[in-house]
């Protein structure tokens, strides 16, 4: 991917426009981290940047970027600009085309995400970021009470960065997140919980969970009971424990984990029913909180006699044959029995057998 962006780099260059990669991409190849998708910024405008490229795939002219496929891989380009005035302290009012990179650097929002990289893969370090880099420390390009009042999301994305990179807080930036924690109740649902996913998710993220409760944000965040959260390897455990789902939006398959992880979490996660109800997964997600090794859960499960229904070695049809009934609603709780029967271990998962029950009880 690298070699491809550095050929889109001249490409553009030969129209007679400067570009360069920009933001997370130079910022990980610097720290030898695992790539992000890259960003290219450059001084042609989107009209300009249309003329040069064949496949655009979409163009935000509001915030002058477009979304381009430059042999098979897709790039976001963004035209060199400062952001003139904020609105609801957090997307640019008014934005207005610069002419260098200096300028666009500005605006940006940690000095470690203004590294950049030209066509002929040299790092340009304008403001420090190399320094703040190795030194492990976040820092706002500009006074951080401006920033982030312009812009309270990147209140999360500093304790976002902090955490998956195990950087500090630079000092003026902690306090200033203390005095402006409560702009993220003007920040929609979806950035936040976007940037609490990246935290929770993290290997890292016992650190960034002391520094949203250290720097009082989990009740700006409405997440109170982060104070009492255990720490457990999965995400979607975390959230389980933070009463949040009416809070943040979640989707169909979170939802669902989340209020069975919940109605689980006390009951016995090596039971043969429970294992059978619930599943592999939310049982493996609940023995986190559970304090249960994973492994036992795993070997349980394996000896189930049956995982659902159609495991069950005689099939609707063969017990309306058997009873010489049409299907009809009775059949339901002889399914339920069945189920039960066999996973109490009272009565094998044995045609023969699972026949002479259903005649000697039903028939």
């Amino acid at each position: 991917m690298y070699e491809t962006a550095l050929r889109l780099l001249e490409k553009i260059s030969s129209y007679g426009y400067v570009a360069y990669m920009v933001g997370g991409y130079p910022r990980d190849l610097y720290l030898k981290r695992t790539f992000t998708d890259i960003d290219i910024c450059t001084d042609a405008t989107p009209m300009e940047l249309h003329q040069i490229f064949s496949e655009v795939v979409t163009t935000n002219s509001e915030y002058g970027s477009v979304t381009i496929v430059f042999e098979k891989t897709k790039f976001e380009i963004t035209t060199f600009r400062k952001d003139i005035k904020y609105k609801d302290h957090r997307r640019p009012e008014k934005i207005e085309y610069v002419d260098t990179l200096e300028e666009d650097i500005k605006r940006r929002d940690f000095t470690i995400n203004t590294l950049c990289i030209d066509k002929e893969g040299n790092q340009i370090d304008l403001i420090g970021a190399k320094q703040d880099l190795d030194n492990k420390i976040i820092r706002t390009v500009i006074n951080p009470k401006i920033s982030l009042k312009d812009d309270a999301l990147r209140i999360l994305r500093a304790i976002r960065f902090a955490t998956t990179l195990n950087f500090t807080l630079e000092p003026k930036l902690k306090t200033y997140i203390r005095k402006y924690g409560h702009l993220l109740k003007k920040i929609s649902k979806d950035r936040k919980k976007e940037e609490l996913d990246l935290i929770f998710s993290s290997p890292n993220k016992a650190y960034g969970i002391e520094l949203l409760i250290t720097l009082k944000l989990s009740e700006h965040l409405e997440i109170p009971n982060l104070k009492k959260a255990k720490i457990t390897p999965s995400m979607i455990v975390t959230w389980a424990q933070l009463d949040a789902l009416d809070k943040y939006n979640f989707n169909s398959i979170e939802k669902e984990s989340i209020r069975k992880i919940n109605e689980v979490k006390d009951k016995n996660l090596l039971d043969n029913h429970i294992l059978y109800n619930y599943g592999l997964y939310i049982c493996t997600m609940s023995a986190e909180l559970a304090g249960i090794d994973k492994q036992k859960i795993n070997e349980k499960y394996a000896n189930i006699p049956i995982k659902s229904r159609l495991d069950i070695e005689i099939t609707p049809i063969e017990i309306c044959e058997l009873l010489n009934k049409q299907a009809g609603p009775f059949l339901k709780p002889i399914l339920k029995d069945l189920e039960d029967e066999i996973l109490n271990g009272n009565i094998s998962n044995n045609k023969e057998e699972l026949i002479s029950y259903i005649i000697n009880k039903y028939n």
